[in-house]
């Protein structure tokens, strides 16, 4: 897991009124986070360390994200720069089209797909593939799923009548700032600390609680002056 496998516990970022975290070296396997050409930098923890997604495995890999374009658009940006091709299946092109023609120097390295016509991709283990699904607040069922060398990330703005069932299948959850009242629920299902739950309303924008398993990082992702140029500023609401 980055830098951070080496050290002896691994402080989370502080939310609003939250405690920090602090857990054994032999744990931190759990979230899968290499070193490597195939990790994307998801952001850094409270100490100032990265902290990477290896998003580019030979076993299926389902990833859902709770939040706002902004944090889905820059993992979207630094997953084409590792080398992967980034399909973006979206009802909302419009948002897409100027990082999809700014990625890559004119390659197509992020394609943009109207929901339910994502075609096969073909990922290999030289040609990994990340879907990210921009879909709504419920995502059609369809083809696109993970595959060996083929992630899937789902993004939700908020709480939906299908969210429980993403919670409950992906791999790896991100939580923005949330109300209260989905705090509570997200809390249920994932088996948060009430001191947790108290902080996902509260969190700044960029901040990400992500969750696997037994797990939890609390992570700020902040742009590069590139991805700002492109992005703006971090922001949890479009």
């Amino acid at each position: 897991m980055g830098r951070a496998g080496m050290s002896k516990g691994l402080r989370g970022l502080i939310g609003p009124r939250h405690a920090g975290h602090t857990m054994a070296a032999d744990h931190l396997g759990a979230l899968s986070l290499p070193v490597g050409d195939d990790g994307v930098v998801i952001g850094d923890d409270a100490e100032g360390r990265p902290q990477m997604v290896g998003f580019h495995r030979s076993t299926p890999y389902d990833v859902l994200l709770i939040g706002g374009l902004w944090t889905a658009q820059v993992l979207a940006l630094r997953a084409a720069g590792t080398g992967a091709r980034v399909a973006v299946e979206t009802g909302r092109a419009r948002e897409w089209s100027v990082l999809a023609q700014a990625a890559g120097a004119g390659l197509e390295c992020i394609t943009l797909h109207d929901v339910g016509r994502v075609p096969p991709m073909g990922a290999t283990v030289g040609s990994p593939v990340v879907v990210v699904r921009d879909c709504g607040m419920r995502p059609p069922r369809g083809r696109v799923v993970s595959s060996p060398w083929q992630s899937v990330l789902t993004l939700l703005p908020y709480l939906s009548p299908v969210a429980p069932r993403l919670l409950r299948s992906a791999t790896l959850v991100g939580v923005q700032r949330v109300s209260p009242q989905e705090a509570q629920q997200i809390g249920r299902i994932l088996g948060l600390a009430q001191g947790e739950i108290d902080a996902l309303p509260t969190l700044a924008d960029g901040v990400t609680l992500w969750c696997a398993g037994r797990e939890r990082h609390w992570v700020m992702t902040s742009a590069t002056d590139a991805e700002s140029g492109l992005l703006g500023v971090a922001r949890r609401m479009d």
